[in-house]
């Protein structure tokens, strides 16, 4: 009994050395970036669900854990210095310590966490961060250019990772980074912010009974959380050169569809609402590759409404871009390669808009 007592003091001394030595800092600390909606707590957390939100900080020292909890389920992409290191999943409403980074190399490494599943399933909250003993932060610079798109599935990337169209959805095969938002960014070399929420519309979901569902996007996109709370978005926190919108498609689903006016109606008020949250911002309206007739018909009163509206575009059609048998993930949606497509369509459009230069990138 004594020597089990022993080993227990033992054990709970190892412990306390340990954390004597590590650097414990908080989640909201200066050093580190977040890009996209959060919500910094009274203690310093951070938290966010919608799809795509990141930090990034530059440390040294040589390890990097966080102490993590969530609402639900999500899927987070790790990089360190640029490079893809893995997928992490997190669950768990009581904090837990994920080790990111452990015995790199002396100097300062650079590390960015994305979210990379939807609000739907999953609010993160970033309690602390820990570092080795020494360790230091310093925080990442912004890019010059920054993007927003407000979308549904497509732009959360559901399906990306999967094999075939006709497989079901797992959560575990949606990955924004393989979406068309992440890869235009990537080229340009911009930052982003999605504002995605998969099935649903500028005014109805996919499938609705009703031609205006009680909740959509035109209601989402002003709060700082997509499902965990209905809270308005400060909109002066960044702002987007460029916003892309692509909804559409579940609008004009099977059932009971809007009518153009009742589509237009909402989209036009999504834009002046843009312009005027993000003064001199340009917009590209985005015609999904799988718009049906009905979708067309809308967007094309859509193109007669906005004739005039400076810097505001309507993007090429996209139509028959996505092939079932090489492009289409789980349930009919763009995998990786199809949404690449997507993203080499609206490049040069983007480019002949922002001015931005075509590079010798590959489009990734």
């Amino acid at each position: 009994m004594k020597r089990n007592c022993f080993y227990i003091m033992l054990a709970l001394l190892a412990c306390s050395l340990q954390a004597t030595g590590q650097n414990l800092i908080p989640a909201n600390d200066k050093a580190i970036t977040y890009t996209g909606r959060t919500v910094t707590q009274n203690d310093g957390s951070v938290s966010y669900d919608w799809t795509g939100v990141y930090f990034q900080t530059d440390f040294t020292g040589g390890y990097f854990a966080i102490d993590v909890s969530e609402d639900g389920i999500s899927w987070h992409n790790l990089y360190i210095d640029g490079v893809w290191q893995r997928k992490i999943k997190i669950t768990g409403t009581t904090p837990q310590r994920l080790v990111l980074a452990q015995k790199l190399s002396k100097g300062t490494h650079r590390l960015r966490l994305q979210k990379c599943t939807e609000g739907e399933y999953g609010r993160t909250t970033i309690h602390r961060i820990i570092l080795a003993k020494g360790g230091t932060l310093a925080p990442v610079a912004r890019k010059e250019r920054m993007i927003e798109i407000f979308g549904d599935s497509y732009t959360c990337g559901y399906g990306t990772e999967s094999a075939k169209a006709n497989d079901r959805f797992s959560i575990d095969t949606e990955n924004c980074d393989k979406a068309y938002g992440c890869i235009i960014a990537r080229y340009f070399d911009t930052d982003y912010a999605l504002t995605a929420h998969s099935g649903f519309g500028m005014v109805r979901n996919w499938g609705d009974q009703k031609q205006i569902s009680d909740d959509n996007l035109s209601n989402r996109y002003t709060q700082i959380y997509d499902q965990h709370g209905k809270e308005a978005y400060d909109f002066n926190l960044y702002t987007p050169q460029l916003v892309l919108i692509n909804l559409g498609t579940n609008d004009f689903s099977p059932v009971a569809i809007p009518t153009d006016e009742q589509y237009v109606g909402a989209y036009l008020k999504m834009i002046d609402t843009i312009r005027n949250k993000y003064p001199g911002v340009k917009i590209l309206c985005v015609t999904p590759h799988s718009a049906n007739r009905y979708l067309q018909a809308s967007l094309a009163l859509l193109r007669e409404r906005t004739l005039g509206m400076s810097d505001v575009f309507m993007a090429n059609s996209l139509a028959g871009m996505v092939t079932e048998e090489r492009d289409m993930g789980a349930d009919w949606h763009p995998n990786y390669q199809g949404q690449r497509k997507i993203a080499m369509s609206l490049i040069p459009q983007i480019s002949a808009i922002m001015g931005w230069e075509l590079t010798s990138e590959i489009v990734r």
